[in-house]
C-alpha cells in the first residue's frame, strides 16, 4: 500500500452484535476528532447499528453502502457495509448466539479481504465472543489468529499500547504452565524483530530502546529459580544486537515495568500473556489500544471485551475504540 495522501479508509468491524461494539462505534464516530483524520466504515448489521442509534438519541444517520466507492465523507453519517442481518427475534444484548458468531466472523473477514485488495487502509476490530465464534463452527482463540491464517502471516506479535507503556507478547492464549515449554530462541527473537520493525515504521522512532522481560523471579537468579534466561532469552537478546537492535534484558519484571512505564524504553517483550497485560491494564484499562504487530495488513483493536453486563445500558466507555482507530490512522499515513 502506497503512502495515503487522502484521508485514511478506516474499516471498523462491529464486533459480536450483542456486546457493546455497536454502542461504543456510534460514541466513536460522535467525535469531531475522529473524522477531521479518516474516513470511517463500518462493517455490521443495519438493524443493530439502528438499535444502538436509538439506545444512544444520537444524531448520527446510517449511509449503507455497497461498496468503498459510494462512501460518504460527511461527518454525521456512518457509512456502513451491511454483512449481517440479525432477526430481532434471534438477537438479545449480553446472550451471544450462533447468528452473532457468524456475524462477527463474516466482518473480520470481509475487513481482511478489502485491506488485502488495499480497498481500505486499516482495520479496527471491536470486542468479539470466542465462545459464539465456536457455536458457529469456528475454533479460532481470538482476533489474532484469524488475522494471521487469512493473511498467511506465520510471524506476527501482539503489542498493547498506552500513552506511558507498549508491551508485546511472545506467547498469547496458552495456559501459564504450558509457556516455558512453548518458549524458544526463535520465538523471542522473532517478536524483538518485529517489535523493532514496527515502532520504527509507525511511531517514528529511529532508534528505538526495547527491554525484555524475564520469565522467572529475579531473572532466574543465575539458575537457581529457573534456566529459561541463560539458555534461551540471553541468547535472543544478544543475537538481536549484534543485528544491530538496541534491545536490553533480560530483566526482572518486579522491576522493569517501574522504569518502563516512566518512559526508559519504548517497548517492553513480555514472555506471556499476564505478564504484560496486568501492567499494561493497571495504567491503561479504558484507552490501551490492542496493535497486531507483523501483518502486511493495520489491524488495531480496542484492549477490552465485549462486557455483557453492560450491553444495551448504554454506559460503555467508547475511549479505547477512539484511540484504536486514531492508531491505526496514525499507522496507514505513517506506511510507505
Amino acid at each position: 500500500m502506497d503512502k495515503v495522501i487522502r484521508k485514511p479508509r478506516i474499516g471498523i468491524t462491529m464486533g459480536d452484535p450483542a456486546g457493546i461494539g455497536p454502542e461504543i462505534i456510534v460514541k466513536a464516530l460522535e467525535q469531531k476528532s475522529v473524522w477531521e483524520t479518516c474516513t470511517p466504515l463500518v462493517l455490521g448489521d443495519p438493524g443493530i447499528m439502528e438499535k444502538a442509534l436509538d439506545l444512544l438519541s444520537s444524531t448520527l444517520t446510517l449511509h449503507p453502502v455497497k461498496n468503498v466507492e459510494e462512501i460518504d465523507e460527511g461527518e454525521r453519517r456512518i457509512n456502513l457495509l451491511s454483512l449481517s442481518h440479525i432477526a430481532m427475534g434471534q438477537f438479545s444484548y449480553g446472550k451471544p448466539n450462533k447468528h452473532t458468531g457468524n456475524a462477527m466472523v463474516s466482518y473480520i473477514q470481509e475487513a481482511i479481504h478489502l485491506a488485502l485488495r488495499k480497498k481500505i487502509d486499516a482495520i479496527v476490530t471491536c470486542p468479539i465472543n470466542k465462545a459464539a465464534m465456536s457455536l458457529a463452527g469456528y475454533s479460532y482463540p481470538g482476533h489474532t489468529e484469524l488475522l494471521a491464517e487469512a493473511t498467511k502471516t506465520d510471524k506476527y506479535a501482539m503489542m498493547l499500547a498506552g500513552e506511558k507503556l507498549k508491551v508485546v507478547l511472545v506467547t498469547i492464549h496458552h495456559p501459564l504452565r504450558d509457556v516455558p515449554n512453548i518458549l524458544t530462541l526463535d520465538k523471542i527473537i522473532s517478536t524483538i524483530r518485529i517489535t523493532h520493525t514496527t515502532v520504527r515504521k509507525y511511531f517514528a522512532l529511529k532508534k528505538p530502546e526495547l527491554a525484555v522481560a524475564a520469565l522467572n523471579p529475579h531473572a532466574g537468579e543465575g539458575g537457581i529459580f529457573g534456566n529459561e534466561e541463560e539458555k534461551i532469552i540471553d541468547p535472543a537478546i544478544r543475537k538481536a544486537r549484534d543485528e544491530g537492535i538496541n534491545v536490553l534484558g533480560p530483566f526482572a519484571s518486579d522491576t522493569l515495568f517501574f522504569y518502563a512505564a516512566r518512559g526508559k524504553f519504548d517497548a517492553v517483550i513480555c514472555m506471556y500473556h499476564d505478564q504484560g497485560l496486568i501492567p499494561l491494564k493497571l495504567l491503561h484499562f479504558e484507552d490501551a489500544v490492542n496493535i497486531t504487530l507483523g501483518l502486511p495488513i493495520i489491524r488495531t483493536s480496542v484492549d477490552h471485551g465485549t462486557a455483557y453486563d453492560i450491553a444495551g445500558v448504554g454506559s460503555a466507555n467508547p475511549q479505547s475504540l477512539i484511540n484504536a482507530i486514531k492508531t491505526a490512522t496514525q499507522m496507514a499515513v505513517l506506511k510507505t
